[in-house]
C-alpha cells in the first residue's frame, strides 16, 4: 500500500473522526465519508479524498464512543490504513471487523504529507526515498484474513464460520 500521510496528534476521538451529528442522519457510507475529520479540517475530504491515503496519529487513536461509523467513514474516504502508537480497544476491533487495517508503530518520524509505503507482509513502513524504515507490530493470521477479505461479514460469507488461527 502506498499513499500520502495525514498526521494528527494523540487522543483523536471518534467524534473528531466523524461527528456524532451524522450518526443516524447519514446511513450511506460513501456520503458519511465526505464528513471525515470535518471538525478538525473542513477541507480534509477534498484534500485526501482524491487518492488513497494514510492517517498517522500518536497514542489512543479512536477513543471515545464505540460507534463503528468512525472506521467506516475512514475506509470509505479512501484510507489505506491508520498508523498510530496505540489505539482505543473498541475502535481497534471495529476497524478490523470492517477490514480497515490498524498499524501499531512509532509514528514520530512520519511527517505531514509524506508519501509512505506500508508492507504488512514484511512488517515495515518505508518513508519517502527510504529516509526511514519503521517496524510494525505483526498482524495475526486472523487480522490478515479480515483485511484481505474486507471485514468480518465477508470473512463469514467466505468461510461460513470463524476460523481464528492466531
Amino acid at each position: 500500500m502506498k499513499g500520502v500521510s495525514y498526521k494528527f496528534g494523540n487522543d483523536i476521538n471518534t467524534d473528531l473522526i466523524i461527528s456524532g451529528r451524522y450518526k443516524f442522519s447519514i446511513t450511506d457510507p460513501n456520503q458519511l465519508a465526505k464528513h471525515v475529520f470535518e471538525d478538525i479540517d473542513p477541507e480534509f475530504y477534498k484534500k485526501a479524498g482524491k487518492d488513497k491515503f494514510f492517517v498517522i496519529a500518536g497514542t489512543n487513536f479512536g477513543c471515545g464512543s464505540s460507534r463503528e461509523q468512525a472506521p467506516m467513514a475512514l475506509k470509505y474516504a479512501g484510507c489505506h490504513a491508520v498508523l498510530a502508537k496505540s489505539f482505543a480497544r473498541i475502535f481497534y476491533r471495529n476497524a478490523f471487523n470492517l477490514g480497515l487495517p490498524l498499524i501499531e508503530c512509532d509514528t514520530a518520524k512520519i511527517k505531514k504529507e509524506d508519501v509512505i509505503e506500508v508492507v504488512i507482509e514484511k512488517g515495515i513502513v518505508v518513508g519517502p526515498d527510504k529516509q526511514y524504515i519503521l517496524h510494525i507490530k505483526p498482524f495475526t493470521r486472523f487480522q490478515k484474513d479480515l483485511v484481505k477479505v474486507g471485514g468480518i461479514v465477508n470473512y463469514y460469507k467466505k468461510y461460513g464460520e470463524l476460523k481464528i488461527e492466531l
